[in-house]
């Protein structure tokens, strides 16, 4: 597999190869990433225009695109520069206007002579009661009414490239178009009624009608379907790679985890135990664990978290949990520690903070074996810091953690099984998009003793009431968070809409009852600001969104949200989260400014309706789309040139489990069926993919 199948050259020649493409089109077409014939045929049409001829335009509701047969009569030219050369026709039964605009008299009368039949199809408009086309898109003698296509698909543009243009050098590309063979289950491919893949690329672009152009439509699908499959094989066969090189098996005894489960008020819920049975079997067997714990806000990954290192130590081993903030990690130790103490086993934290002779004591007794459990920040990752025996490392927030450091952490511990933790639920074709090389345990309910938080919606112009609100908690000695937003890029205006709204307050409230914290802060005064308001000595924090992930203080019962409808749903939903975590009842205070729009309110409201994040997380994903929901700059989600994750969720389920099938039963892509699919990786330009095969 040393080079691009033979039968693929056709389709990565360079573009000037194509009927119609010279170096100037070549050149456009590049700058819109398009630059081998394959490029072209993935850049599928999204619309189609019915040239069908008709005898007349009579009895049609203009405006419509209309394709006739005509006798040209008299050309009247403009009276002044820049006015409308209008040429006079007649179909079988009405006569109209062809209106060009800068046209040139000598080449209007060479393309309509006056007396000629001549087949013209475009756009058909009225104007003052008189039919008129503007600038046909067609106009051809008789004998080559041919040429102009029945059904013609209207592609996605760059300025400069006509659709003639982009018609011509795809159904050049379509000429090149190889028979391959079939990579997907044969099965599938019937039930679903799909065609092969070279006839889905004929009939995707040569489409007879809309419903050829939707999603739905079975050349679409099967298109979609190919490149959804082609990721989860590039997916799966990383996975395979990775549980390939040998984990280490760490069985526990049980011993100390029963002893945390005693001592626990209530019991863990039926989805937390079977969370820690997935992650014990699979750090029992000598394949690496490279797992996805999903859960939503309060759902108690903690202790599934803390049940999965206590195997680590049960089996003799150490064990590692990872927080992308040094605020995170502490919360992580506040977390850990009775449970700890419960199992009489030594956990010790690490950040940037520790220096010195304090820091060499702790990497000493972290080589020795004493410290059995660690909690940091990814100061873990530096060169200096060695473990005994690293059994299992876990990482909170997957999304600040690239794939890259999870390897680098695994590395600590030659083999160790990973274990990554999210508290962003995701729906689940996108968690298979981005974490599709993965195994994923889901918390979906809440431990018992969650409180519901009620949540209302109340505009801006309400400022005074929401202040007096949070007076009588306060007076009742309860806390609150004001979230305020990031209004726009510039970081200097969020500061100034957080410390205005603090300065607002402050005046309201008293002087020492409001803390702040916000991004542009020193660590150390954004950690004391935290700490004030954790021990209770503040009352009210004003933020900026540094709070959404982590922040534990059972004793706030109010989260104000300032301009709640430019905030995503998932963010929001986080938000919420950090309230209800105590004994006393709860509210969240969405605020917006009005006017609210139809799409804003409707977000709101399902934040109204429902504390389920992973409903919460699909009504976001149909609203906003993919790219929007993960933020895309830092999404390690792929772009799909077809294939649309928010409608076609269903596939990308059945490509998962297609591709690991595949690979179980071929898994160095050796069968008939296997070197189909290696085709479909080049066809797909799944370079890394191709990689692990020839490495593999």
């Amino acid at each position: 597999m040393s080079g691009r199948p033979e039968q693929l050259y056709p389709l990565f020649a360079g573009l000037e190869t194509l009927d119609g493409v010279g170096p100037k089109t070549a050149r456009l077409l590049g700058q819109m990433g398009l630059e081998t014939p394959r490029d072209l045929l993935f850049a599928l049409p999204y619309a189609v225009i019915d040239r069908r001829r008709r005898d007349t335009i009579r009895g049609v509701d203009l405006p419509a695109t209309l394709t006739v047969e005509v006798t040209v009569g008299a050309h009247r030219p403009p009276r002044n520069r820049g006015g409308a050369y209008r040429v006079f026709v007649q179909d079988s039964q009405c006569d109209f206007q062809l209106v060009f605009f800068h046209a040139r008299g000598d080449y209007l009368k060479k393309i309509l002579p006056e007396g000629s039949r001549r087949v013209i199809s475009g756009k058909l408009e009225l104007f003052d009661g008189t039919a008129q086309m503007v600038h046909p898109d067609h106009v051809v003698p008789v004998d080559q009414a041919g040429s102009i296509p029945e059904f013609e698909p209207v592609y996605h543009l760059t300025q400069g490239v006509t659709q003639k243009t982009a018609f011509k050098a795809a159904q050049s590309a379509l000429a090149r178009v190889p028979d391959l063979a079939e990579w997907s289950d044969p099965a599938l491919v019937q039930r679903q009624g799909w065609p092969s893949w070279p006839d889905a690329i004929r009939a995707a672009h040569r489409p007879r009608g809309a419903d050829d152009v939707a999603p739905f439509a079975p050349a679409r699908e099967r298109l979609a379907y190919d490149e959804l499959f082609a990721h989860q094989l590039t997916l799966a066969l990383a996975r395979q790679r990775e549980r390939k090189s040998r984990g280490i098996v760490s069985v526990g005894t049980g011993a100390l985890q029963s002893k945390v489960l005693k001592k626990l008020p209530y019991q863990p819920t039926q989805a937390q135990q079977r969370a820690i049975r997935e992650i014990a079997a699979d750090m029992g067997s000598d394949a690496r664990m490279n797992r996805l714990l999903q859960g939503d806000v309060g759902a108690g990954k903690t202790l599934v978290a803390f049940m999965a290192l206590l195997i680590a130590v049960e089996a003799g081993g150490q064990g590692v949990m990872m927080a992308p903030t040094e605020i995170l990690a502490r919360q992580h130790l506040e977390g850990l520690r009775p449970l700890a103490e419960d199992a009489g086993v030594v956990l010790e934290i690490l950040t940037g903070r520790d220096k010195g002779a304090e820091r060499r004591a702790k990497l000493a007794a972290l080589q020795a074996g004493e410290i059995q459990i660690l909690v940091g920040t990814h100061a873990v990752f530096q060169s200096d810091v060695a473990f005994k025996d690293l059994r299992l490392a876990i990482v909170d927030e997957q999304h600040r953690f690239g794939v890259r450091q999870r390897m680098e952490l695994a590395e600590k511990g030659r083999g160790a099984d990973v274990l990554v933790m999210t508290a962003t639920p995701i729906p689940r074709s996108l968690a298979l998009a981005q974490y599709g090389d993965m195994d994923v345990s889901v918390l979906d309910e809440k431990p018992p003793g969650r409180k519901p938080v009620k949540t209302a919606i109340v505009s801006t112009q309400r400022m005074n009431e929401v202040v007096d609100h949070l007076r009588r908690a306060i007076g009742e000695g309860r806390q609150c968070y004001w979230v305020c937003p990031l209004v726009d890029e510039s970081e200097v205006s969020d500061l100034t809409a957080a410390e205005e709204r603090f300065k607002h307050l402050r005046a309201q409230l008293g002087e020492g009852v409001v803390g702040l914290v916000h991004g542009q802060m020193p660590p150390s005064e954004k950690d004391a600001a935290m700490a004030a308001f954790q021990a209770g000595q503040t009352k009210v924090l004003v933020a900026t969104t540094v709070i959404e992930v982590g922040v534990n203080v059972p004793n706030a019962t109010i989260m104000v949200i300032e301009r709640a409808e430019i905030f995503g749903l998932a963010q929001l939903h986080q938000l919420r989260g950090r309230v209800g975590r105590g004994e006393g009842a709860s509210t969240c205070l969405l605020m917006y400014q009005p006017p609210l729009s139809e799409g804003g309110r409707r977000r709101l409201e399902v934040l109204r309706e429902t504390e389920d994040g992973f409903r919460i997380a699909q009504t976001d994903l149909e609203m906003r789309g993919a790219g929007d929901l993960i933020g895309t700059a830092q999404s390690g989600l792929p772009r799909f040139q077809i294939a649309d994750l928010e409608r076609q969720a269903g596939l990308m389920e059945i490509a998962q489990t297609d591709a690991r099938a595949l690979l179980s039963a071929d898994p160095k892509l050796t069968s008939e069926r296997g070197k189909a699919a290696r085709v479909l990786l080049w066809l797909m330009k799944r370079d890394q993919a191709i990689r692990l095969i020839s490495v593999g």
